[in-house]
């Protein structure tokens, strides 16, 4: 059988609650809801550490960010840990990666030149981190970046669409990355915006005032406005998710490609008073995950297994006849996409390394936890318990169980796998401090506290 093509698209900040497919009626999405029907969706899909840097080194190297090191946003993946686009580079597919990178490191526009920063994406249309939708630019192999005309999604697609054209007689690996739904959510064109009223909408039962006194633009636009914004933007992305669809099939590639929809993270979108991300609620590590490879994925297979980020590239690198790199943690999940299996582990572990920017915002530290097929749980990294919610019977997560007397055993039980899975990491469960300066990435990180004066957690390290 030959190799299989890759085309991997990913939102930035999306929940997985928000496609009519997943059971949301509210908001459009008839292409994501065609990819469902056509091939697979997983209904437990989890982003291990849920904010955009970590999560994404996590998806593209199949490692936990204590492996990694991109341990928070804006420090570098190292150049020598191997991921999806190194081995398929190294095995022969054409690669490229078009969008939003946010893995080099300081400053947010720096140009990333041909070589091992790009880990093995040839193909290159890229600008590292920007959120300025209408205003948005990239580069190619210069470092002169070119302005988009236009929304920034729609740019990405035509040299999407570009690439899939070019073709040769290797197969090819190709990585979208889109900014939205991530904010500011107002950034989305005009007839996408009039397709939701914000008074029409039904919010989720757990939205409640925020917690904290963060002075988020989203407060001013409060609950409802955001949601209208977040699903426009949804809805934007999907006729854009159509396009490559049906570039595919034009094309003739249809049958001969793997194509996946999924995103870093979610969004809390003030759920449990909350915002954005860096969370152990559902809200925030919850995140779609569509798979469609005709004649070898089921049409319409939904599973309920664990698909945690770090499983990603290992089980799509055996789709592609591919041996995973063998320092890769995730687990290989490649027969359960088949529809061969229907188990997969019972728990994966959740984090943030290191509280940075929304989370301290908020007033949150670092935390270590595990998410089971029915279970959150989730303490601060001084061992006080935080959360712990019975997802089975609680899927908004209203009664957190931490003080229950009747969970007292489960409590004692979620803890020690929580041990378990810190263990089997090597992570120690320090605060991110200590994190930094033991992965030796105090420079970086000094770096990144001086390009980016306004993120929070100013402090510099001492080396």
């Amino acid at each position: 059988m030959p190799q299989p093509n890759l085309l991997f698209v990913f939102a930035d900040q999306m929940r997985r609650f928000d496609m009519g497919c997943a059971g949301n009626p509210q908001v459009r999405t008839p292409n994501m809801d065609c990819l469902a029907s056509e091939g697979l969706m997983a209904t437990r899909a989890i982003a291990n550490c849920p904010v955009c840097t970590p999560s994404r080194a996590t998806m593209l190297t199949g490692r936990y960010p204590l492996a990694h090191r991109a341990v928070a946003n804006d420090l570098p993946l190292p150049t020598d840990v191997p991921g999806i686009g190194t081995l398929a580079q190294q095995a022969g597919y054409r690669t490229g990666y078009i969008g939003k990178w946010h893995l080099d490191g300081v400053p947010r526009e720096r140009f990333t030149p041909p070589g091992p920063r790009r880990h093995g994406f040839d193909y290159w249309a890229v600008y590292n981190c920007s959120h300025q939708y209408f205003d948005a630019r990239y580069y190619r192999d210069t470092p002169d970046p070119i302005p988009i005309d236009g929304y920034e999604p729609a740019a990405q697609t035509d040299l999407a669409l570009n690439f899939l054209a070019q073709r040769d007689n290797r197969p090819f690996c190709l990585l979208v990355s889109w900014g939205p739904p991530h904010d500011p959510y107002d950034q989305v064109p005009a007839e996408y915006q009039s397709l939701y009223d914000p008074e029409q909408l039904t919010l989720r039962g757990n939205v409640r005032d925020l917690t904290s006194t963060s002075k988020d633009r989203a407060r001013a636009f409060g609950p409802a406005r955001c949601l209208a914004y977040y699903y426009a933007a949804i809805t934007a992305l999907d006729d854009q998710l159509g396009r490559l669809l049906a570039g595919l099939d034009e094309l003739g590639l249809a049958q001969d490609t793997i194509v996946v929809f999924t995103s870093d993270h979610g969004d809390m979108l003030f759920s449990q008073g909350w915002l954005k991300k860096q969370q152990p609620f559902e809200e925030s590590i919850g995140i779609p995950f569509l798979l469609r490879w005709p004649a070898h994925v089921p049409a319409g297979l939904t599973t309920d297994a664990l698909f945690d980020t770090a499983s990603f590239a290992p089980s799509l690198l055996t789709l592609m006849q591919l041996a995973p790199d063998g320092g890769m943690q995730g687990d290989d999940l490649s027969a359960v996409m088949l529809g061969e299996a229907n188990a997969g582990p019972s728990a994966v572990p959740i984090m943030d390394v290191v509280a940075v920017d929304e989370s301290v915002a908020q007033g949150l530290r670092e935390w270590r936890g595990v998410r089971t097929t029915t279970h959150t749980y989730a303490r601060w990294v001084d061992g006080e318990p935080w959360v712990m919610f019975d997802n089975a019977t609680d899927p908004l997560q209203r009664h957190n169980l931490i003080d229950d007397k009747a969970s007292q055993a489960l409590l004692k039980q979620l803890g020690g796998l929580t041990d378990t899975w810190m263990g089997r990491l090597s992570d120690p469960g320090h605060v991110w401090d200590r994190v930094i300066r033991e992965l030796g990435l105090t420079d970086v990180w000094n770096a990144r506290v001086t390009e980016l004066p306004w993120g929070r957690r100013p402090e510099r390290l001492e080396p």
